[in-house]
């Protein structure tokens, strides 16, 4: 109605011709004339509902049907019209078929809308086989012995009540993107259309007609997997129940007592495995298992897209003096290397990962990403050890040698000045093959036993870091006869080598 209204009001009150508003308001003309020569504005009273049942189509219908399942794993501008299940069904069964056109789009219309549902959000009465739930839990786990509290993704089918989920240490749109990629992969498809709660990852803001106003990067993810996003009411998290089931499900049977790992990475993997083992319990209701109801699931799965998607997230900062930078609001600090002090880089940003990158996109060092709201520290030694073994002599003048562990820095006061750059340059060649952190411990050991050679420093190393077997002590036979010590007498070889003329007097 509102451009109703502007369509009379620019004919009527601005004086403008029927061409210039077609052009101005983009309608066609015969519209256009329309709406002027309206008089009659009262509503349209809605009519009886239709007869839908379509009886002459009826020995067709199961293949109409199955034709239009199918779709759902084809994208939409490859699924049938209601003209080519038409020309389909005339070219099959010839003269047998003599339903009309009409009939054809009319029930074409009516199963579209039940098998693909409203563009719309709206609750379903009863699950659809390859729907889907995603939500995130909270969980504490160690990784390396250190005690994170992190999150975990859930993602439920509630037609199969088959559950996946995996940890992070955050919650994040990286942390949702990677994590549903894992699943998907894992289980060979994508389910056709997953529900979210209203998170700030990939809703920006919820429009008064229950729309969506959804982040670049969610929309992106959406079109690459071609799956469709639907979303609960605000503040109804219920509407979604069966994955708020498996996140306590979850929770309880795979996440007590609290998971000691060392590569979060593996344990993902673990944890997928552990949800297939799991599918084989009886469902709560349904006279089967779940892994046999989730293989109607897998059925209505999208395929997975040929190209992988790039789901980190890239920005620009700029360096301090020092070649370090900070995200987390300015919580969180990373290391880059003192050639790139300030200096604009660009940073690539995974779930688990912070990447500082060159001009060519190479990964200059590797950062774990940081999590949490106090101020932490994230330092690549390697860059900075081998600036150092450069110039070795200003290392007490240069502002990186504040930095360095007190180990460190006792050790290098007891080397020679001619030995500082060598002893660097093997710290830093320790760092690379044990990290900085066992190159610490051979300085440590190197300490105990001052030792300040090049030599003693890797031996330690090699002893430390190297799992060489010490052997046990060897008891000899008591028939093994004692060596007599034998003093030789020089004066014999003198004579000898003065007799071949290779002596002289």
């Amino acid at each position: 109605m509102t451009e109703v209204h502007d369509i009379r009001e620019l004919y009527y009150d601005k004086g403008e011709n029927v061409t210039e508003i077609a052009r101005e308001t983009g309608h066609d003309r015969k519209t256009v004339r329309m709406y002027l020569e309206k008089e009659d504005w009262n509503k349209t009273q809605p009519g009886s509902l239709p007869d839908v049942a379509f009886p002459k189509l009826e020995p067709f219908k199961g293949e109409i049907d199955a034709w239009l399942m199918e779709d759902k794993k084809a994208k939409r501008k490859q699924r049938h019209t209601a003209q080519r299940v038409y020309n389909r069904l005339k070219d099959k069964y010839k003269e047998k078929f003599t339903c009309s056109y009409r009939t054809v789009a009319g029930y074409v219309a009516i199963s579209k809308k039940e098998i693909f549902g409203q563009r719309a959000g709206y609750l379903p009465l009863e699950h659809i086989p390859g729907e889907s739930q995603a939500d995130f839990g909270d969980a504490e786990c160690y990784e390396k012995g250190q005690l994170y509290s992190g999150k975990y993704l859930n993602l439920s089918f509630p037609c199969s009540n088959q559950g996946y989920l995996q940890w992070f240490k955050g919650e994040n749109q990286e942390c949702l993107f990677e994590g549903l990629i894992s699943i998907f992969d894992y289980i060979g498809g994508v389910p056709p259309k997953i529900w979210f709660d209203n998170t700030s990852a990939i809703v920006t803001k919820v429009l008064k007609d229950g729309g969506r106003t959804l982040t670049d990067d969610f929309l992106r993810f959406k079109e690459h997997y071609r799956f469709d996003a639907v979303f609960c009411n605000v503040d109804a998290g219920h509407e979604k129940g069966n994955v708020e089931s498996k996140v306590g499900y979850h929770r309880r049977n795979m996440l007590v007592p609290i998971p000691r790992f060392a590569s979060h990475t593996e344990y993902n993997k673990e944890l997928l495995r552990k949800c297939d083992t799991d599918a084989e319990r009886e469902h709560y209701r349904k006279d089967a298992t779940i892994a046999e109801l989730y293989t109607a699931d897998k059925a209505a799965l999208l395929d997975l897209p040929a190209i992988p998607l790039d789901v980190s997230k890239y920005i620009t900062v700029k360096t301090n003096g020092y070649g370090r930078f900070y995200l987390g609001n300015g919580l969180h600090e990373y290391s880059v290397s003192p050639q790139y002090a300030n200096s604009r880089i660009l940073v690539q940003i995974t779930a688990n990962e912070v990447l500082p990158l060159n001009k060519s996109h190479g990964v200059i060092v590797r950062h774990q990403r940081l999590y949490g709201d106090h101020k932490q520290q994230s330092m690549q030694w390697l860059p900075y050890l081998t600036q150092l073994s450069r110039s070795p002599n200003a290392l007490k003048y240069t502002g990186i040698y504040p930095m360095l562990p007190e180990s460190l820095k006792d050790y290098l006061g007891k080397c020679s000045k001619s030995d500082k750059g060598k002893i660097l340059r093997v710290i830093a060649a320790l760092t690379e093959r044990s990290g900085f952190e066992g190159a610490l411990v051979t300085v440590d050991n190197a300490l105990k036993y001052a030792a300040t050679d090049i030599d003693s420093l890797i031996n330690l190393h090699n002893r430390i870091f190297g799992h060489v077997p010490e052997l046990a002590p060897m008891h000899l036979a008591g028939n093994i006869p004692e060596l007599v010590r034998v003093i030789p007498n020089l004066a014999v070889y003198d004579a000898r080598l003065k007799k071949a003329g290779e002596l002289q007097c």
